[in-house]
């Protein structure tokens, strides 16, 4: 058996040579779940209904700037009176199950990480860290605090490569950006199993900021199942950088779900968004997609540009179900890829929303006649009138044909309605986002395209040379305090977890779907034996 794990390592750490460094996993469904019986991603730590959550009084204020390194303990519950500024190459630390209130009657109370200086959030699944109104339950509203900004170094597409944070006063401390000299790996630190609720203060007229924002956020910054909850505008925004992301939740927020501009080339796999019908922006000022990306506010073609890629994303849209439905007039699309974007999505599912993606504008065009911007092995389903593509007036651009060539599905909703795609997506406090018995999402994921295939590990299942046909799955994989295995078997067996010279490290007789605790365990690649069967998991804390 060690003879077969070292082959198995030995072929993984080709695959990785060639591959660069491997992000995404391999998958064969659509969509930012797996099915039944593996759980969603979402368990435990997600909450569905913050207006009424019950959190605990604070017992630590906080005010003004964090200027050397500071731990907020568990068991604290920190009030941010204001705008809160972590600087001068400072590292706060936040442990598990610590709560973070913004102050409602203090004027822009927000979290504010300046460049050089580190958030180390980490929470867990039972555990997570949590930011959100100090309000009480019932009397919460969107935009009552700011939310969470990480500034650091990494490449921008802005003059000088470097600008500011809007909203927040213009001075070095609201700078992002690492000028003529940028780190495509600066690290702002880590963000794994955190809440951000009820955020979006408004600083200026027009100029809110995000739930969490990424001011050229660079590669070495980890993130990791973030929720970001009522917001008064857009759920996540990166502005240039290289900070990728998995398990991101983007729930009831007003404007955009997912923002990319400036240069973004980071990486997102698994991403849910899930609208309210009754929530979205003014038209006049700005209109809510799923996805809105340019390459600047201007759509010039300063590099680096926006090139990022997306995978396995879900998104509900307001019309849960129903196309006739009357919705927040602000609502419009899907996706919205605009000024001179080259962003790229595969293997997603967008449903329920009015109309589904927009190429705008000539630039934007000619990059998708060109495959700069990519938009492959996707699902549109359940949009208003039909409206799958949509382009500008007088455009030539030929998007049906487009959409079509490159293996996206559409899917009309039968009247008066359609529910069959996935298991309860319209439940707000139950949901089961995973694919129905059915579903298109169960199958037609690909990650072939040049684009994606360097980036994606296909190791993620290894088996052992003299077994076949696999048949036991790790989740999640990375994993970083608990992994759950699935074998489809109802009887006990035995969990055998080795490193890599294949030593047991870990020896445990469970039954499908229970968790086994690896927080012990140091970060690398684990193999797991059960019965005949070899997969590969990799800890990552």
């Amino acid at each position: 058996m060690k003879k077969n794990l070292l082959i198995a390592a030995s072929l993984m750490a080709s695959v990785i040579a060639k591959s660069q460094t491997p992000f995404f996993d391999l998958t064969t469904y659509r969509g930012a779940f797996a099915p039944a019986p593996t759980p969603m991603w979402t368990q435990g730590w997600t909450e569905w209904d913050p207006q009424n959550k019950v959190y605990p009084a604070p017992n630590v204020t906080v005010s003004g700037n964090i200027t050397s390194s500071t731990t907020w303990s568990t068991g604290q519950v920190v009030l941010l009176q204001g705008p809160v500024y972590v600087k001068n190459n400072a590292v706060l630390t936040i442990q598990p199950g610590v709560v973070v209130l913004g102050s409602k009657s203090a004027n822009g109370s927000a979290l504010i990480v300046t460049r050089g200086s580190q958030l180390i959030a980490n929470g867990t699944s039972v555990n997570p860290i949590v930011f959100t109104s100090d309000q009480p339950p019932g009397a919460r509203a969107l935009g009552d605090w700011g939310g969470v900004i990480l500034l650091g170094q990494a490449p921008l597409n802005y003059t000088n490569g470097v600008n500011y944070i809007e909203g927040l006063p213009q001075n070095p401390d609201s700078q992002y950006g690492g000028g003529a000299n940028p780190n495509p790996n600066d690290n702002s630190g880590s963000l794994k199993y955190v809440r951000i609720e009820f955020g979006g203060y408004v600083y200026q007229p027009n100029q809110e900021i995000n739930g969490l924002t990424f001011g050229a956020v660079g590669a070495a910054t980890q993130v990791d199942y973030v929720q970001v909850s009522f917001t008064n505008d857009d759920g996540f925004e990166w502005f240039g950088g290289n900070v990728s992301a998995k398990h991101l939740v983007s729930y009831r927020n007003l404007d955009d779900d997912f923002d990319t501009d400036n240069g973004w080339s980071g990486f997102v796999q698994y991403a849910l968004a899930v609208r309210d019908p009754q929530i979205a922006d003014n038209p006049s000022v700005s209109t809510s997609e799923g996805f809105e990306s340019d390459n600047d506010a201007n759509g010039t073609s300063a590099t680096p540009k926006t090139q990022g890629i997306f995978s396995n994303v879900t998104i509900i849209g307001p019309y849960r179900g129903i196309p006739t439905a009357t919705v927040a007039s602000g609502y419009r699309r899907a996706l919205r890829l605009r000024r001179n974007t080259e962003l790229k999505v595969f293997n997603s599912l967008f449903m329920d929303t009015d109309r589904g993606i927009h190429i705008d504008g000539s630039a934007t065009e000619t990059n998708a006649a060109n495959g700069t911007l990519k938009f492959k092995n996707n699902i549109i389903a359940g949009t208003k009138n039909g409206r799958i593509t949509e382009k500008n007036t007088g455009s030539t651009f030929t998007i049906t044909a487009w959409f079509a060539a490159n293996n996206n599905d559409s899917i009309v909703y039968s009247s008066p309605s359609f529910s069959n795609l996935l298991i309860t997506p319209y439940n707000y406090t139950a949901p089961d986002y995973r694919p129905a018995s059915g579903s298109a999402a169960l199958s037609g994921a690909s990650f072939t395209d040049a684009a994606i295939a360097p980036y994606t590990n296909t190791a993620t299942a290894i088996v052992d040379i003299s077994s076949e046909n696999i048949n036991v799955m790790a989740y999640p994989n990375p994993a970083s305090d608990v992994v759950t295995f699935i074998s489809g078997n109802d009887k006990p067996y035995t969990v055998n977890i080795l490193d890599l010279t294949g030593k047991a490290i870990i020896s445990k007789e469970i039954r499908d779907n229970e968790p086994v605790n690896i927080s012990n365990l140091v970060n690398g690649i684990y193999f797991v034996r059960i019965n005949d069967k070899t997969i590969k998991i990799v800890v990552q804390h």
